[in-house]
């Protein structure tokens, strides 16, 4: 009785792990499309609107999932405190749940929000480009991923309950 009970307790913990990873992507592939969503606002409304930078990050913030609103309010708060936007910027990407060439084109995009219009504007979709290109990778490998995992996590537990047995 205490095998059976051991072998479930290790059955149910694989699913949970497998859950827990499953939501981690997840969050981190909405985390991704938020962000690409917002770049892409955001070379607009700096072309067309003329938005002022604050304006426009508390606008992008309250349009977006949790992650990126937290980013982006965080640096319109920054901004507002009169903070170095191109150093505080690169501090609050490394926090996100991405992977780390997205991270790294987020917080370079900080040292050229402070330019022209037109520099702001080749940045912003630079980095846009860049998720993109990540997320239709993401999307690509993502099956094959998932069954690699999903098989890892539950020929995992299984080695376990054999080895209680």
């Amino acid at each position: 009785m205490l095998k059976l009970l051991g072998s479930l307790c290790i059955l149910g913990g694989g699913v949970l792990a497998r859950c827990l990873q499953l939501a981690e992507h997840r969050r981190r592939r909405d985390t991704l499309f938020d962000f690409l969503s917002a770049f892409r606002r955001m070379a607009e409304h700096v072309r067309m609107a003329r938005t002022p930078l604050p304006v426009l990050l508390d606008m992008l913030a309250s349009s977006c999932g949790p992650d990126a609103s937290a980013f982006f309010s965080g640096a319109a708060n920054a901004v507002r405190e009169g903070e170095n936007l191109p150093e505080i910027w690169p501090v609050l990407a490394e926090a996100l749940p991405l992977n780390d060439d997205d991270k790294s084109a987020v917080a370079a995009l900080g040292a050229d929000l402070q330019g022209d219009e037109e520099t702001v504007c080749k940045a912003v979709s630079a980095v846009a480009y860049r998720l993109a290109k990540s997320a239709e990778e993401s999307e690509r490998k993502r099956p094959e991923e998932e069954k690699r995992a999903t098989a890892l996590w539950f020929s995992g537990a299984a080695l376990l309950v054999i080895l209680l047995i």
